[in-house]
């Protein structure tokens, strides 16, 4: 290759954890990075922030980061001085962005799209499950119950012309709405951002939350986890839930006031079915670990496995972007942030 061509290839880093990149980065995409034409891979490794890494650190111009990579703020950003873009292989990159990086004027995206499709797919089988009062039947199995009358013991059982509130129109609460559609049941939004009418678009009816804790006989959580919605699913709004009623959340724990909900199951008519709560794991003693109305899963929702895949093929899709025409095609910018973030 001519030096010409070299100089205009992009050159990329990786910074991640080593259990991190071995556990999402397969060979196939390594070897996009390694060969593609526009890019120029500077390690088949995580870089790393010392001084043997030192010269390759301050040539990078688009970054990978994902799951444990450090915080980019200033002191880092001053060891990457050529850095011009980063490229999330996960969702959030709250953990990691700080202001200082788009005062610097450097690109970011990440891969919350696709991993907004394993959320999605797992809470729909929570709402399918919860309609059929599953969890609460095998909990009976696992007590020995000669038999289960799961239509005698619940207001009404089964996903058939029953109500689900979304609450949020995040990447994943629209592909919970696309999914469900295949479903004979109805759909009721709650999300401030939207009008009516694009909540049409989406094919659901927008009311507002209190409505929706009223109507909901499944109620799933999607909002974005913001100082405006800490614990906004607080005690006036569980107490609207009807008897019968399944809560889901597989968002954010921290969007949940956890001792009203624990007191609210007390009631013995309602159920939660969490994958995320405000401290995980939760601790031996949490009444929500325990209760027999709450079913708890560690965090599972989003990608593992061979769901890792997706990740890093984005995350790669985007690098690619980036370096053949300067943009992102998924872009966070500044005024974003706190919503897509």
């Amino acid at each position: 290759m001519t030096d010409h061509a070299s100089a205009s290839r992009r050159s990329v880093g990786i910074l991640l954890p080593e259990e991190t990149f071995r556990r999402v980065f397969g060979q196939v995409d390594l070897q996009r990075l390694e060969s593609h034409p526009a890019l120029r891979l500077l390690a088949d490794r995580p870089l790393r922030i010392d001084a043997q890494d030192a010269a390759l650190l301050s040539e990078v111009e688009i970054l990978v980061t994902g799951w444990g990579s450090p915080v980019l703020d200033a002191a880092l950003l001053d060891e990457i001085p050529a850095l011009r873009a980063i490229a999330h292989s996960a969702g959030t990159v709250r953990t990691l962005v700080t202001d200082e990086v788009y005062r610097r004027g450097i690109a970011v995206s990440s891969s919350a799209s696709v991993n907004a499709i394993p959320v999605a797919e797992f809470t729909v089988a929570l709402i399918v499950l919860g309609a059929k009062r599953a969890f609460w039947a095998a909990q009976r199995l696992r007590e020995g119950a000669a038999e289960i009358d799961l239509e005698g013991s619940w207001p009404a059982v089964g996903i058939r012309s029953r109500t689900v509130g979304i609450i949020g129109a995040s990447s994943v609460g629209r592909l919970v709405i696309e999914r469900l559609r295949a479903f004979d049941l109805d759909v009721v939004l709650a999300d401030p951002t939207l009008t009516p009418a694009q909540a049409r678009e989406l094919g659901v009816a927008l009311v507002p939350l209190p409505e929706l804790m009223e109507r909901s006989d499944i109620i799933s959580l999607h909002a974005p986890l913001l100082p405006s919605t800490s614990r906004m699913i607080d005690r006036e709004l569980l107490r609207r839930m009807r008897p019968g009623t399944t809560f889901v959340n597989t968002a954010r724990g921290e969007l949940v006031d956890q001792d009203a909900l624990a007191d609210r199951l007390d009631d013995g008519d309602v159920t939660a079915l969490l994958d995320v709560a405000e401290e995980e794991p939760l601790p031996l003693g949490s009444r929500l670990r325990t209760h027999p109305h709450a079913f708890l899963t560690p965090h599972i929702a989003g990608s593992v496995g061979t769901e890792l895949g997706r990740l890093s093929a984005h995350a790669v899709d985007e690098v690619i972007s980036f370096a053949t025409t300067g943009t992102f095609a998924e872009e966070i910018s500044a005024s974003t942030f706190s919503l897509r973030a």
